[in-house]
């Protein structure tokens, strides 16, 4: 009886598979956690640049045009090679094409930061230097002869290659998410793969926070701490001029990508298929229940793409197919406006730090977000909503969201007034300064004890300056020519007097947040678009009131007209939304209108519309219903 029992455990060892294949990279859970991360780290860095916009645009002087153009950019390379994806599918070792292209994602970020170290120190548009302990002479960084020599290669090339980091990160995402999804959704058991790609999809919609807190954290440092020690420098965080360590947040995520790639190297191009806990039987009826051929895989490179743009043009001719993907246009459009510049609106509107606006959005508006989706995807499974239904709830939860955002036009004040910007604008000299000889590129914002505010302390006539007895700092300007406070001269505080709208910014945050929650009940977070933030970097400049002079070149804008500012910015959010809210709801007349004519045929009412619907329209089903989870 021992001696079989022993045979029979010897042939069960035999049995066993070998000690490879239970490796971690064998396991589809491993794999899950490990894209899990790289999909984390990705997002990552789209959120952090994004976070940063503002602070790039002061530190190297560019338009919101550009900005927007930079933001965008990395939809470039991922437009273009994206199509590709479904032809490859499987013919590829998908885990190293994967890895391949986290590496060049994160040689990417790294080369996102590299204009700060071939780029000189940062230099504030004035400095202020002594005469002597108390008094005060006003001089630019640059004169006019040594412009031409500053302006070096490295500083003419930052936003090219700011423009390459973009687009290489663009191409190297292609593959991170449609073969990552596409593997788990082969080796996964199918219980289990559902949960798998929510998981992906948590990651996916929570990434962006984590950029946006981490700009948040970044900013807080000043740009050149790398270069100079903390008693160097010269500038507060409220100051208008201060600039944050930017490119500290591309080497981590640049870092972090790095880590996250490695592990792809090492799992195999196919692996077993995850049996289910549980249920024996799952696995048995799998193996016999052999997969359907991918026509796509059965053709050449040439075929598929001269038959691409016929599929693509007959799907969209199914009318309710083109209508929701209007609709999501439309988001898209809105979200990548607003993702890009909402942290500058902020910023601007309610006089507000760069990184305490970074906080706002990656601690406020993309949980709330996170959590429409949730609750969402929660609402079409509980309730099990048919195709009709998911363009009832789209068309309603849009609706509501023109409601909450409607009223965000009228929660913001008009700028502070300006001697020679706003309300009344001059390009000469005052009197009362005329005698300052102020250069043309002055930029050191000091606020009136009237409460008017002046581009710098020369501007406002001020002749002498009282420093901190410890630090050395300015702590006012006194004898200000131009500030007349009963019938003597007054003084001026540095810094900007900013707007009276800091109250307002708690209500506009909760509109905002709930627009953001109801909105994302409609519109899943795997789509981008990529003329938006160029759309609205161009509304935004249209707005500017005075630029930022260098070298007799334009610079960021130092002053915007406020009203403008926020009707243009807005607005184009209540028109995107608005558009999707007419594509919603025509979506919902041709369903309705098509369940009318085939229960009158048939005499079978709204039912037949889903098991009526062709292959093309079974695909607007099923897009309409991802909509709305």
């Amino acid at each position: 009886m021992m001696a079989s029992d022993l045979q029979m455990n010897s042939e069960q060892l035999r049995s066993k598979p070998p000690t490879r294949c239970r490796s971690p990279f064998n396991s589809i859970k491993f794999f899950v956690l490990c894209h899990g991360m790289l999909q984390l780290a990705q997002l990552l860095v789209s959120g952090y640049l994004k976070s940063s916009i503002s602070t790039i645009e002061r530190r190297y002087g560019f338009s919101s045009q550009k900005s927007g153009i930079l933001a965008s950019f990395n939809e470039v390379g991922n437009t273009v090679l994206i199509v590709f994806v479904s032809f490859f599918g499987s013919r590829v070792h998908r885990p190293r094409f994967i890895g391949g292209g986290a590496l060049v994602a994160s040689l990417a970020a790294l080369m996102m930061a590299l204009p700060h170290f071939i780029s000189g120190p940062y230099e504030y548009t004035v400095h202020i230097s002594r005469k002597s302990h108390t008094q005060i002479s006003f001089q630019t960084p640059l004169s006019n002869h040594s412009c031409t020599q500053q302006e070096s290669h490295a500083q003419q090339g930052v936003f090219p290659l700011l423009l390459l980091g973009q687009l290489l990160l663009g191409i190297g995402g292609v593959p991170i998410q449609p073969f990552g999804i596409s593997y788990i959704d082969d080796y996964a058991s199918k219980r289990n793969s559902p949960f798998y790609l929510g998981i992906l999809l948590a990651v996916t919609s929570i990434g962006p926070a984590f950029g946006f807190m981490m700009g948040s954290f970044m900013l807080n440092f000043y740009v050149d701490i790398d270069k100079m020690s903390k008693d160097e420098i010269g500038l507060e965080r409220g100051d208008p001029r201060w600039v944050g360590a930017w490119w500290l947040g591309f080497v981590v995520a640049a870092s972090f990508l790095f880590l996250t790639s490695l592990p792809y190297l090492f799992f195999p191009q196919q692996m077993p298929k995850e049996e289910a806990a549980g249920n024996a039987k799952e696995p048995r009826a799998e193996e016999e229940k052999k997969p359907l051929p991918d026509p796509v895989q059965e053709l050449t490179l040439k075929q598929f793409l001269k038959s691409f743009p016929r599929i693509a043009l007959r799907t969209l001719q199914n009318p309710i197919y083109l209508l929701v993907v209007l609709a999501q246009v439309h988001l898209a459009a809105m979200i990548a406006g607003l993702a890009t510049f909402m942290a500058k609106f902020i910023e601007r509107q309610f006089t507000q730090t760069a990184s305490f606006s970074n906080m706002m959005i990656g601690g406020v508006n993309i949980p709330l977000a996170v959590l429409g989706i949730v609750l969402g995807g929660a609402l079409m499974r509980r309730l099990k909503i048919s195709t009709r239904g998911s363009a009832l709830m789209c068309t309603s939860a849009i609706l509501m969201c023109i409601l909450t955002a409607l009223p965000l036009l009228l929660l913001g004040c008009s700028t502070q007034r300006v001697t020679g910007v706003y309300p009344t604008k001059q390009n000469r000299s005052l009197e009362c300064s005329s005698g300052c000889s102020c250069p043309i590129e002055a930029f050191n914002p000091v606020c009136g004890s009237d409460g008017v505010e002046f581009r710098s302390p020369c501007h406002a006539g001020c002749l002498t300056k009282v420093l901190d007895d410890n630090t050395s700092k300015i702590l006012k300007y006194t004898d200000c020519g131009c500030i007349g406070v009963s019938g003597s001269y007054g003084y001026a505080l540095p810094g900007t007097c900013g707007s009276d709208c800091k109250h307002l910014l708690l209500p506009f945050m909760v509109l905002s947040a709930l627009t953001c929650f109801i909105n994302r009940h409609t519109h899943h977070s795997h789509t981008a678009f990529l003329p938006a933030p160029v759309l609205y970097g161009t509304a935004i400049d249209t707005t500017c009131i005075i630029w930022g002079k260098k070298c007799g070149r334009n610079t960021s804008c130092h002053y915007y007209n406020m009203d403008l500012f926020r009707q243009r910015f807005l607005g184009l959010q209540a028109f995107f939304v608005t558009g999707a809210f007419v594509c919603f709801l025509l979506s919902l007349l041709v369903l309705r209108h098509r369940a009318g004519k085939q229960g009158k045929q048939a005499g079978q009412g709204y039912t037949m519309i889903d098991r009526e619907l062709s292959p093309d329209k079974n695909t607007a089903s099923k897009e309409l219903q991802n909509m709305a989870a």
